[in-house]
């Protein structure tokens, strides 16, 4: 099989007939790919994209060395991979198409001011602090770019200021509003006793109970972060993008769910702030 020695000069000869449309329409494209890139680096269809992309590349060479079989046959595995992906990555193509429809694709959401959000951060730590030393359960979540209207409304509309007493009381044990989630949407509780996904990850710890796989299920699902409190050890646990950190206390809890409130420019300048102030103590 003869090797196509004219590829360059063919290649040389295209990007000359590319115009200034061209080019816009090439930028369009990239951020395009960067902003579905930023919704899918932390699930698991970034492997699926990675090996697509190889596939691709391979096809490509394939092509320019005129390996008609292989690339042929790496063109209807590449086909047939594009019929099952929405099967395969449901959630991840939800959370996507859920973002545009927001209008969220390519703007941030609506964040608290600094005094609010510290405040807000600093009833949660409370109240997951008190939660945890008395082994009672509890399920928060704190809403992010996300809206999680569709969760809310399988639970008890409530919409209150938080507070640490006003979240104690709704996670008192043997009222109708422990069992379930509570939605936090910035400063406010949306609903209580709210029905979450639990996870289809079967590869999990036996000591994680239904609360930590309906946290880690939602997370799968969208962008929010879950605390989880233990019935049975007290434990701390922070769900996020289908992972979960455990056996966090009152600062490590801070530090996790802060950029939720205040975004992560505002969580490093925060952190800019506090160190430049502590260094010239």
């Amino acid at each position: 099989m003869a090797i196509d020695f004219n590829f360059p000069e063919r290649l040389r000869g295209l990007v000359s007939t590319i115009g200034l449309l061209d080019y816009l329409d090439i930028l369009i494209v990239t951020i395009l790919f960067y902003q579905i890139y930023q919704q899918i680096h932390d699930t698991r269809a970034i492997t699926l994209v990675k090996g697509l992309m190889v596939i691709v590349l391979i096809k490509l060479i394939c092509d320019g060395i005129n390996l008609h079989a292989m690339s042929w046959f790496l063109e209807k595995s590449v086909n047939w991979l594009f019929v099952a992906l929405p099967i395969l990555f449901q959630p991840e193509l939800r959370r996507a198409l859920e973002h545009i429809g927001q209008g969220q694709f390519f703007t941030s959401s609506s964040l608290l001011k600094r005094e609010d959000a510290e405040a807000a951060v600093g009833e949660i730590v409370k109240t997951a602090k008190k939660l945890s030393s008395t082994k009672t359960g509890a399920l928060m979540v704190i809403e992010r770019k996300m809206k999680l209207n569709d969760i809310s409304s399988t639970g008890i509309y409530i919409d209150g200021i938080i507070s640490s007493e006003f979240l104690l009381n709704v996670f008192i044990v043997n009222t109708p509003l422990h069992d379930g989630a509570a939605i936090i949407r910035g400063n406010r509780l949306i609903s209580a006793a709210c029905v979450l996904p639990l996870t289809e990850n079967h590869t999990l710890s036996t000591e994680l109970g239904t609360r930590h796989r309906a946290a880690l299920g939602l997370s799968e699902q969208c962008d929010a972060l879950i605390v989880v409190v233990s019935e049975e050890t007290g434990t701390i646990s922070v769900a996020e993008n289908g992972r979960m950190v455990r056996h966090l206390d009152g600062q490590t809890l801070a530090a996790k769910i802060r950029p939720a409130f205040v975004g992560e420019e505002g969580y490093s300048l925060l952190k800019k702030i506090s160190s430049k102030w502590g260094g010239g103590k």
